[in-house]
């Protein structure tokens, strides 16, 4: 790994106590180290594995960005390469990375776990981790919110023979069993593993979901660029029309694959993939889905068509010379809502889950978490003293889980650690004056 990431304990202090201890080494987690160091404030950052770990291990092999590389901008470090308008494949996220850690130079332990933070008498945090005790004043939680796979029971359920993998472990069609792939889950992890198996000429069964979709170009231009331009990106969770409702909300599928394109399940299925709507159960041999893959396409579809013409509307309002639009209009439509399959011959010899992650942060001893395990936080500020959190999805935008947004989340925090520091100091300077 990086000579910029300290495994051992020679970066400690003494007592181990620091002012900060940042838990998670991703691109979220170096962020606080980067304006930290900026501030001179003493810290500490814990990652279980290695420093951008799930970039580099839980990425298939043609995995690529799908917002254009002018979005990568940590803070710092902005995309230092010729094709703003593209989109980096794994490798050159991977080298993007490895420049980002190389100037931060953060104090990092590797191979550490964080077991339990938990707020002491004195107002101080207790962090055990696999490598020892820590203190500190202030905690900020940077391992996202991704952690747990989602799998279904009904899993423990399949023939032993079936090979089951998360979409984390998805690597490459070729290291799949010969035979058909079921791929469950249509969102941005699932459409594109889809389509990965469909060019490489294998048989797929897609379970489709809610997941909605966006168009790639529109008008002439990166539908990101348009809603960059509308400062959609900017638009704090407090006044997105779901409020933190779009918190749930799962990610548009589209892709950056090949200079980028459409994802259109309706096509693939006009080549042959086979689409159904939601899994729901295996019973006498039969996989059984929810008769909502007509409803499922058409809304995603809906909300394709509905980005487009906002576009057209900004277009218009602003006098913007752009070519023609045109909604979309479907290019195949199911001839029947298939509720059945049979698992013996629908050759299935591999299921790819890609339905998603829950949150633990169970081993955090604070009452900050609402009934599905969410902290309750303003821009990353939890109600408890000293403890924040930054990475999670809108945390405060759209960018907030992107390397888009990173920058302005995690100055925020930092600035907030700073006044707190800066009130004790003056409460301190008085009490003894």
């Amino acid at each position: 790994m990086s000579n910029t990431a300290h495994s051992d304990r020679s970066a400690q202090h003494e007592n181990g106590h620091y002012s900060v201890l940042v838990v998670g080494g991703g691109q979220a987690g170096l962020s606080i180290s980067y304006y930290l160091k900026q501030a001179g404030v003493d810290h500490l950052v814990f990652e279980k594995n290695t420093v951008t770990h799930t970039w580099r291990n839980q990425r298939w092999d043609a995995f690529c960005l799908v917002t254009p590389n002018w979005q990568c901008a940590l803070p710092g470090y902005p995309y230092p390469g010729n094709d703003p308008h593209g989109f980096m494949k794994k490798d050159e996220i991977i080298a993007y990375l490895d420049g980002f850690i190389a100037m931060v130079e953060a104090p990092v332990m590797e191979h550490t776990q964080v077991k339990r933070v938990k707020r002491l008498d004195d107002g101080r945090y207790g962090v055990a981790t696999s490598q020892g005790e820590f203190t500190a004043d202030h905690v900020v939680v940077a391992s996202g919110g991704y952690h747990t796979p989602i799998v279904p029971r009904m899993a423990e359920r399949l023939p032993a023979q079936i090979m089951q993998l998360q979409s984390s472990e998805y690597r490459n069609p070729q290291a799949l069993p010969e035979g058909a792939v079921l791929v469950v889950g249509s969102g941005q992890s699932g459409a594109q593993i889809a389509e990965d198996l469909h060019l490489a000429g294998r048989k797929v069964v897609l379970a489709v979901g809610e997941a909605p979709r966006c168009a790639r170009f529109y008008r002439g231009r990166d539908v990101v660029d348009w809603l960059a331009d509308m400062q959609y990106y900017d638009m704090p969770v407090e006044k997105h029309p779901l409020r933190e409702g779009v918190r749930d909300n799962t990610n548009h599928y589209v892709t950056g694959r090949d200079a980028g394109r459409d994802i259109d399940l309706r096509r693939f299925a006009a080549e042959g993939m086979e689409l159904y709507g939601r899994l729901e159960d295996l019973r006498d041999g039969h996989l059984h889905f929810a008769p909502n893959l007509t409803m499922n396409l058409d809304s995603a579809d809906d909300t394709y068509n509905r980005i487009n013409a906002s576009i057209d509307g900004f277009i218009t309002k602003n006098r913007i010379e752009a070519p023609p639009g045109a909604p979309y209009e479907p290019v195949w439509q199911p001839s029947e809502e298939r509720a059945m399959l049979e698992l013996a011959s629908s050759g299935i010899a591999a299921i790819v889950w890609c339905i998603g992650f829950t949150p633990d942060f169970s081993w955090i001893d604070a009452p900050v978490f609402n009934g599905r395990g969410y902290p309750a936080h303003t821009r990353g500020i939890t109600p408890v003293e000293g403890l924040y959190f930054i990475g999670l999805p809108w945390l405060h935008t759209w960018g907030s889980g992107r390397f888009s947004g990173i920058a302005r989340d995690a100055d925020h925090v930092v600035q907030a650690i700073l006044a707190r520091e800066r009130e004790r100091s003056l409460a301190f300077a008085t009490a003894v004056a």
